[in-house]
């Protein structure tokens, strides 16, 4: 069984953990920094200089995480006191440990106290019920004043006039479609062929294990031409650090969905047509392929082994880490302040501005099949290599835990 590396979801002083609202802005646009410019320079001498470079990177490699000796060469009594301070230092992760699972109680405990807001959400927005006199006046006294001082634009079009089809209407239609594409990240994720399904999407629910630190994210849908799934979940598992008590990621487990084979978005098929060589006839071949969607996100990854270094388990490293990092999403915005999202307000209070990140922004999220052939195109992998080899090189050795 491979060794689960926890991703760390509340503790701000680690820099070396899974971004969440609470620790590393999720829309954070990277900043240059002076080991990104070195990186050129290494680059250069990778062409120039090959040997001086590989000498340099095993003597560099060889420092990283390598202790100073400096504690040993202290004398007895100084040692002994910085053993004593050890020990000061475990009783307060002791402690800690006892804070992080007493915050996630309280979580708990409160969303309880959610849950009837929740469901009467639900009930407005699936026509179940209607909003009464007093909700609806606090509502557009809420309204009238964001508009007062609106940053961003909403993201709901002017309302047509009243009529026949207002009267037809149930509920509030594309509710959680339009809070979900108003949100940046997730609007990456969702295809035009998404749309249709998502439309049938009735509910987002956060719901707490009982057994267990974690969570679960269920997505309920009306009965749609899509997939067979009444429920789409996905269960997130928490496990708790020994270095500072955090709770950290520790596995995920998604949903397996039952496509209906004429709507199955998972897939595309490819038609491509064939030549005999010798009859010249021509025949047609349909391929089946992976293709992007939005439900790509009730998958179950597997950690890769902590050994592989492999460019396909960094790859799926990425992957689970924005998996993680849209669980967050999901659980401390979406589900919480989904009338926010549906209206845009929720773009002004985050800070968010679609048009500052580009169209690639999710690409680590779906498996890209090209992959496979642009490496084949690739004149020389060994330069490509190496180049990357000195960029790490350039990198400045990373203080560790002993």
């Amino acid at each position: 069984m491979s060794e689960n590396k926890g991703v760390n979801i509340k503790n701000e002083k680690q820099a070396d953990t899974a971004p969440t609202p609470q620790n590393t802005p999720i829309f954070t646009a990277p900043l240059p920094t002076a080991a990104a410019v070195s990186s050129e320079t290494a680059d250069a001498l990778a062409t120039q200089n090959p040997a001086l470079l590989s000498m340099l990177q095993g003597r560099l490699g060889s420092l990283i995480g390598a202790p100073s000796g400096y504690i040993d060469s202290l004398p007895k009594a100084v040692r002994e006191r910085v053993d004593g301070l050890r020990c000061l230092q475990q009783q307060h992760t002791d402690i800690d440990k006892k804070l992080h699972l007493e915050i996630f109680e309280l979580e708990k405990k409160y969303s309880e106290l959610y849950a009837p807001l929740y469901a009467r959400r639900t009930e407005i927005v699936q026509g179940a019920a209607e909003p009464t006199d007093a909700e609806k006046e606090e509502g557009a006294k809420i309204a009238e004043a964001e508009k007062e001082d609106a940053e961003v634009e909403s993201g709901i079009t002017e309302a047509p006039e009243d009529g026949e089809d207002a009267e037809e209407a149930t509920g509030i239609p594309e509710f959680w479609l339009t809070a979900l594409r108003n949100h940046p990240q997730l609007a990456e994720l969702i295809t035009d062929r998404d749309e249709g399904a998502i439309k049938f999407l009735r509910d987002i629910r956060l719901v707490y294990l009982s057994d267990k630190p974690g969570f679960k994210l269920e997505f309920e849908f009306a009965e749609n031409p899509y997939f067979s799934n009444s429920v789409l979940s996905k269960t997130y598992v928490y496990e708790q650090s020994d270095v500072a008590g955090d709770l950290e990621f520790g596995s995920a487990q998604g949903t397996e969905i039952d496509w209906k084979p004429e709507n199955d978005l998972s897939v595309t098929v490819e038609t491509k047509k064939q030549r005999h060589k010798t009859s010249n006839r021509t025949r047609v071949v349909k391929k089946t392929v992976p293709a992007e969607t939005f439900f790509s996100f009730f998958a179950t990854v597997e950690e890769p082994e902590s050994d592989d270094d492999s460019e396909l388990a960094d790859e799926t490293r990425d992957r689970i880490e924005l998996d993680y990092e849209l669980a967050e999403e999901f659980k401390e915005k979406i589900v919480p302040c989904a009338i926010d999202w549906f209206t845009g307000k929720a773009l002004a209070y985050e800070g968010l501005d679609e048009e500052e990140y580009d169209d690639g922004f999710m690409d680590d999220y779906y498996d890209d099949e090209d992959d496979d052939d642009e490496d084949d195109d690739e004149d020389d992998d060994d330069v490509d290599d190496l180049s990357r080899s000195a960029k790490d090189a350039a990198e400045p050795p990373q203080c560790k835990n002993q």
